[in-house]
């Protein structure tokens, strides 16, 4: 059922989300209560995607609406949640099997949720007196309240936190949850200065799962050179990528933000490495997304008025290993450059060009036609494919033995 103006509705007061609808010629929804039902599309806060699915409220999205979270993406999308997962999910797997199939589990730092995993972290610190650690607080973003720890009573940065002289506990007041992780003190260097990847990923389906991924990411870059001197431990200029924290450097540059295409990587990459290294990398990376996704698979609430645009970022170390770092659910649509801009309204076009074709909501059949690219998107993994092509070489398979 075609409706000839969809209304849209938005927390983010953000020009590329709002001038896509606009371009669209989609119409703002008049109304300004959180709770309001008045609206096709709903580019929401996370927040705001919890109440609207709290059974509490008795909301019920119809057949045209469409929201751009699951309602407990969390699993994926909050650091120790993540972590939980694909911890869980390597023990419940064939290792033999999932080999086989080409895929690995080693792409996860050695990390450990606090408080709940605080003396099996004692015990590898004690392991590795040498080892950097990064401690994250679990929900938050942008960068904030993390720092490097090479001393347990470091510890006491986080607030309310009390560490006994023998190490054995710790009184954690806060009610944050925390990862701390192995630093990877080994990043690959690009003119002496460290970066991660941010790539964008789309979920438009999780039961079965159809993952898409985005040619355009890009590379966060640091601002001050490398360096693992522990006197420059607590310089995040140096060992952060978040631009929200390299935005307040003196060296940080306005006209490219810090910023650099995944092109440019790419020509960097087999320059110095050779085509073939770029494209274990790639291959690596792609193992990341698709073991990740499939380690909450079982758990997410599966919505069909739903949709997912993750932003991954992933570190590269000198070996051209890419190690994942988290997910976002809400990757920042700030931008800072115009090439930047430019990036993230085709990304947000072509989100809406495949969960809304036509600018339409497809019906079962549209659903399950086979396309394969729209624009910068491409199908990473269609497991619905998967499985047809699984019972063809079936068939096929008993067709020869008889």
């Amino acid at each position: 059922m075609q409706i000839k103006k969809l209304k849209w509705k938005t927390d983010f007061e953000k020009s590329v989300i709002i001038e896509n609808f606009v371009n669209r010629g989609w119409i703002k929804s008049q109304e300004k209560e959180e709770d309001s039902t008045d609206w096709n599309v709903y580019w929401a806060t996370v927040w705001n995607v919890r109440n609207i699915f709290n059974p509490k409220n008795g909301m019920r999205l119809n057949d045209q609406q469409i929201i751009n979270h699951f309602p407990n993406h969390y699993e994926l999308t909050r650091k120790d949640c993540m972590v939980k997962n694909l911890k869980r999910f390597k023990r419940e797997q064939d290792k033999e099997i999932y080999e086989q199939q080409g895929w690995n589990f080693d792409f996860l730092p050695t990390t450990y949720v606090f408080p709940g995993e605080y003396s099996l972290f004692v015990e590898e610190f004690h392991r590795c007196p040498n080892q950097t650690w990064i401690v994250k607080p679990a929900a938050r973003s942008q960068g904030k309240g993390i720092f490097l720890l090479r001393k347990i009573q470091q510890l006491k940065k986080i607030s309310g936190t009390t560490v006994t002289s023998n190490m054995t506990q710790l009184n954690l007041a806060s009610k944050e949850n925390y990862v701390v992780s192995k630093y990877i003190d080994n990043p690959l260097l690009i003119g002496g200065k460290k970066f991660d990847l941010r790539m964008y990923v789309l979920v438009t389906n999780y039961k079965p799962l159809k993952v898409w991924i985005y040619n355009k990411g890009f590379g966060r870059f640091c601002n001050e050179q490398y360096t693992t001197d522990v006197a420059e431990i607590e310089n995040m200029f140096v060992h952060l990528t978040n631009v929200a924290i390299q935005q307040y450097s003196d060296k940080y540059s306005q006209k490219h933000g810090g910023k650099y295409s995944i092109d440019a990587l790419k020509f960097y990459v087999e320059s110095a490495y050779g085509t073939e290294s770029f494209q274990k990398m790639m291959d690596d990376i792609h193992n990341i997304i698709l073991t990740s996704l499939k380690s909450v698979q079982a758990v997410i609430q599966n919505d069909k008025h739903c949709f997912e645009m993750y932003g991954y970022d992933i570190l590269l170390d000198a070996n051209l290993k890419p190690w994942l770092i988290e997910i976002n659910a809400s990757p920042s649509l700030t931008t800072t450059t115009p090439v930047d801009k430019n990036l993230k309204l085709n990304l947000i076009n072509d989100v809406y060009n495949i969960v809304l074709p036509n600018d339409d909501f497809p019906d079962n059949e549209q659903k399950q036609q086979q396309i394969n690219k729209v624009g910068g998107f491409s199908v990473l993994y269609d497991e619905s494919q998967d499985l047809i092509n699984r019972k063809a070489q079936k068939r096929q398979s008993v067709k020869i033995w008889k």
